[in-house]
């Protein structure tokens, strides 16, 4: 399992429209990717205008190659990249250990 970290900067008056498009483009585009996994959302409390995004990846290539390199990623791109202030930084990351909230 990879995680994809996903930081975006939003320009903040663009932050509350930003969350729905986001949303929407993770249930109608990036969930029906091989190799999906799951996600979360997080709007920043400090930061108006900064979103960051986690994917669950079942391989680093259902990211990198599966996905990015599909017509899918130019539909998420085009959904989600106006809103965009600069490009999103992104990361992959190994688990280490997790829980689930109760």
């Amino acid at each position: 399992m990879i995680v994809e970290v996903v930081d975006f900067k939003i320009a903040p008056e663009q932050h509350e429209a930003f969350g729905p498009v986001l949303k929407n483009a993770v249930q109608t585009v990036l969930s029906q990717a091989a190799g999906y996994a799951g996600h979360s959302v997080l709007a920043c409390i400090e930061t108006p205008g900064r979103y960051v995004l986690t994917v669950h990846w079942e391989t680093l290539e259902d990211h990198t190659v599966g996905f990015r390199e599909s017509p899918a990623f130019t539909a998420w791109r085009a959904l989600i990249g106006p809103f965009f202030a600069q490009p999103p930084h992104v990361e992959h990351f190994l688990v280490v250990d997790s829980r689930a909230p109760n």
